[in-house]
């Protein structure tokens, strides 16, 4: 099965204060259903209070993203799915539940992970 990700920036949910209990339920809900599935792999958001680090082989850290990438912040959820119409079925669930559209990429097969 391939392994996709679902995901989308911060501050594209879009709702009433009022809704915020309703949002977190229906989220959970999805992401339990999608575990029964067995579909679900990893799901969370990036910590926007803990700033991105370059890495080098040699171990040195540089403070900061890519210059050419912008920053990454928001939901993210990796799913493996027997065909595309199936992740975009738990996407589009996915986004019902969060009030916002979902990004959905396709991991590249790699048969060492």
């Amino acid at each position: 099965m391939t392994k996709y990700m679902i995901s989308f920036p911060s501050g594209a949910m879009q709702f009433a204060p009022e809704e915020f209990d309703d949002v977190v339920r229906e989220s959970h809900e999805v992401i339990r259903e999608a575990k029964a599935a067995g579909v679900y792999v990893f799901g969370g958001g990036v910590n926007e209070e803990v700033p991105p680090v370059r890495v080098s082989a040699d171990g040195t850290v540089t403070p900061g993203h890519y210059p050419q990438t912008g920053d990454l912040f928001g939901g993210y959820t990796i799913i493996e799915a027997p065909t595309r119409a199936d992740a975009e079925s738990w996407a589009a669930r996915i986004a019902a539940a969060c009030r916002c559209p979902q990004e959905l990429r396709e991991f590249g097969y790699d048969p060492e992970s």
